[in-house]
């Protein structure tokens, strides 16, 4: 996608609701204001930007909608850590989603073998024992710190190119949308505690919730990839919108 030279300047904010909500907004996502943090009392608000309270609640009700704090009785109000969003009828790139909330994208490769499909395990059906797979297991993260395990393979019949790509510095996932298309996807989400492995490398106690999202993507019917990515469940939510038939 081509862009032009000229970057195009984000409106200024033109109402005291939203120049509130772009303060206080603009201190959590720069990290200035980090979780645990809280935020100054309403009164405190409507005193400093000498406004009614009626405009500070808006405020706070819409930062609270936003996933970027939480109220807590009697105590007053909290950043929390971000929730990444994700849409389930999309496959996303994380990179991206993470980029859009403000935060710095990781990630690392933690193993990479090529081998022959065996055909037995449920990942693999829809590819051909004997033939030829990338095995990877790698680690997203979001401003450092670990967002989810993924486990993939991809099928050399379909996207032989991948055997050549040491996956070191690129994502899988953001490889494959950027380089292979695709006419089909099945998602299967669950709920599951982390194993030692698992606790292990998202920084979490064995057994903590986690969101466990596997992905298929098919071009005609061929298997393109599966991916098995493991989310701390503090930090993702999936999120679908539709809107009834006709």
């Amino acid at each position: 996608m081509s862009v032009s030279a000229k970057a195009v300047a984000p409106a200024e904010p033109t109402t005291l609701h939203q120049r509130i909500r772009a303060d206080l907004e603009g201190k959590i996502l720069s990290g200035e204001w980090k979780p645990g943090h809280r935020i100054p009392f309403e009164h405190e608000l409507m005193a400093h930007y000498g406004c009614a309270r009626m405009t500070v609640n808006k405020v706070i009700a819409g930062l609270v909608a936003a996933g970027l704090i939480e109220r807590r009785r009697r105590a007053g109000s909290f950043v929390i850590e971000p929730r990444i969003q994700s849409a389930v009828l999309e496959i996303p790139d994380l990179a991206n989603e993470i980029a859009a909330r403000g935060e710095t994208y990781g990630y690392r490769l933690l193993s990479r073998r090529v081998r022959g499909a065996g055909g037995t395990d449920p990942a693999e059906s829809g590819m051909t024992a004997g033939e030829g797979v990338v095995e990877l297991r790698c680690l997203h993260l979001a401003n450092g710190r670990p967002l989810a395990v993924e486990d993939r393979l991809i099928a050399l019949a379909v996207v032989p190119e991948a055997a050549e790509v040491d996956f070191s510095h690129t994502a899988p996932g953001s490889w494959l949308l950027g380089h292979v298309p695709w006419t089909a996807a099945e998602h299967r989400i669950s709920a599951l505690g982390a194993g030692t492995r698992e606790a292990r490398e998202l920084d979490v106690a064995k057994g903590t919730p986690c969101l466990c999202l596997e992905r298929r993507t098919f071009r005609a019917e061929q298997t393109i990839t599966y991916a098995r990515q493991l989310f701390r469940g503090d930090a993702y939510n999936l999120v679908a919108n539709f809107s009834p038939k006709g």
